[in-house]
C-alpha cells in the first residue's frame, strides 16, 4: 500500500489498547473498523488509540519507506524504557484524553530529531493552518524547523479520546471505561504508523527498544511502496 504519510506513535496493546479501539472505533493494529463508536470520537478516530511521538509527516525526496523502517527500528533499539506511571482522564483544552504521571519528553525529542531527515519540508498550506490556530512565537519557532508546533519544550504526551467538547455522557461513560486500565505502564516500544488515501493510520511496524521483544510484532508485513 501507498502511505500519504508517516508517523511514530506509542499504540498501547492489551486490554487498554483494545478498549481504546472499541471507543474510538478504529483499531490501528489491524487496519479495521469497530462498530458502535459514540460520534463524539469521529475527529480523533482515523488515528486511531495512539499517543504520538514524532507527528505525521510525509516522505522526503530521495527516501523509501524501507530506509525509513530501517532506521527507525535502529533507533529505536538505541532507546531505554520509560515508566510512564499511570494514566489520568483530562481535559486539554477542548477535547478529553488519558495522559501518563511521567511525560517521555527526552524521548520524544530524540525521536523528532533522529528521523527528521526523513520528513519533507512542510508546505506552506500546512504552515498557515497551524498558524491559524494560534501559536506563541516559540511554538511557530518549532513549527518551521521541525514541521510541528507542539514537541521538544512544547512536548506533552497524550491519548486523545475525544472531538471538541465531549457532553457530560460522553466524560461520564469515558470516567467509567479507562480509570480501571490505568496501569502502570512501561513505554518499551514504539510503533511505525502510515496514513491510506482515506486518512485512516494503519501499524506498519512495532518498534521494540534494546532487549523488548515487540507485544505485536509485524516484521514479516512488507513495507510498502512510496
Amino acid at each position: 500500500m501507498d502511505w500519504k504519510r508517516y508517523a511514530i506513535y506509542w499504540l498501547p496493546d492489551g486490554s487498554l489498547g483494545q478498549a481504546g479501539a472499541n471507543w474510538l472505533g478504529w483499531d490501528v493494529r489491524t487496519g479495521t473498523r469497530v462498530a458502535g463508536a459514540d460520534p463524539c470520537t469521529e475527529t480523533p478516530r482515523k488515528y486511531g488509540f495512539h499517543a504520538t511521538i514524532k507527528p505525521p509527516f510525509r516522505l522526503a525526496d530521495g527516501v523509501t519507506p524501507e530506509d525509513l523502517r530501517s532506521a527507525a527500528e535502529n533507533l529505536a533499539r538505541q532507546l531505554a524504557p520509560v515508566d510512564l506511571g499511570r494514566l489520568t482522564v483530562r481535559r486539554l483544552g477542548r477535547f478529553l484524553a488519558l495522559t501518563p504521571d511521567v511525560n517521555p519528553g527526552g524521548l520524544a525529542a530524540r525521536v523528532v530529531e533522529g528521523l527528521d531527515g526523513f520528513r519533507a519540508p512542510s508546505q506552506a498550506e500546512d504552515l498557515a493552518r497551524r498558524r491559524a490556530t494560534g501559536l506563541t512565537l516559540a511554538q511557530d519557532a518549532l513549527l518551521v524547523k521541525w514541521g510541528y508546533p507542539y514537541v521538544m519544550d512544547e512536548f506533552r504526551m497524550h491519548l486523545t479520546l475525544t472531538g471538541p467538547n465531549p457532553s457530560d455522557v460522553v466524560e461520564a461513560r469515558v470516567a467509567e471505561i479507562f480509570p480501571p486500565l490505568a496501569g502502570p505502564h512501561v513505554l518499551n516500544t514504539l510503533s511505525l504508523a502510515g496514513e491510506d488515501a482515506a486518512g485512516r493510520f494503519h501499524l506498519i511496524a512495532d518498534l521494540p527498544f534494546a532487549g523488548h521483544a515487540a507485544a505485536s510484532d509485524k516484521t514479516d508485513r512488507a513495507a510498502p511502496t512510496a
